[in-house]
């Protein structure tokens, strides 16, 4: 018998369409919209419905033409989400004299390490962008009603070893002062926690992550992890 070898696959490109989240409570579709926004993301659709929340559609980038892809889709937390958590929390006894010690442990390690769970990342092109943004929400979360005790705020700066990029960041007033590195090097983290959105085994917070690779080192975060 005479074997003949298939040809090979042509490349198909793929890439991230989308991603859908939820905000906890039905009322602050409004607010999360908002803090997606000060994220650099633009509202194409707010759609209200019945029951009083709103569905929203977002691009990571407005200035690009959109092929399906770079979106997010957000909604209000479905009740039956709501009811699950909600006897997660009773079964756990979440905030009570006999919380089970795994919430703790569980939280601690979230406290830890911002990339613990599931949570976004948004590559930016720009180091002096996430150093405003970040200083755009720190005062948000300090004088603004809407995100005070909402949102926290912590970042990774790149691991020493590239003399230029340790005098830009020793100079950031974002990075500069961080004993906490990322895990590699040539960039950085800048990590935005909030209650806002639902996510996680307890539905309690989500982590927005910016990231910003330094040009010109092949060798950096994404391509080489050091642990």
């Amino acid at each position: 018998m005479n074997m003949v070898a298939a040809p090979a696959a042509a490349h198909v490109r793929r890439t991230v369409s989308h991603i859908a989240l939820n905000y906890r409570n039905p009322d602050e579709g409004p607010l999360a919209a908002r803090l997606l926004e000060v994220l650099g993301f633009s509202v194409v659709q707010d759609i209200p419905l019945p029951d009083g929340s709103r569905f929203y559609q977002l691009l990571i980038d407005a200035t690009v033409p959109t092929r399906a892809e770079g979106i997010v889709y957000m909604s209000a937390l479905p009740a039956a989400d709501r009811a699950l958590y909600a006897a997660i929390r009773e079964g756990l006894g979440v905030g009570r004299g006999h919380e089970h010690p795994a919430v703790a442990s569980y939280r601690s390690a979230q406290a830890s390490d911002p990339e613990y769970g599931f949570h976004v990342g948004i590559l930016v092109e720009s180091l002096e962008w996430i150093e405003d943004t970040m200083a755009k929400l720190k005062a948000l979360a300090e004088s603004d009603r809407q995100f005070k005790g909402r949102i926290n705020l912590l970042c990774n700066r790149s691991r020493r070893g590239s003399p230029e990029v340790d005098a830009r960041l020793d100079a950031s007033p974002l990075f500069g002062t961080t004993p906490r590195e990322t895990y590699g090097r040539n960039a950085v983290q800048a990590f935005v926690e909030t209650d806002i959105f639902a996510a996680g085994a307890l539905g309690e917070k989500l982590v927005f992550e910016l990231d910003y690779v330094f040009p010109g080192y092949p060798d950096n975060m994404f391509t080489k992890t050091e642990l």
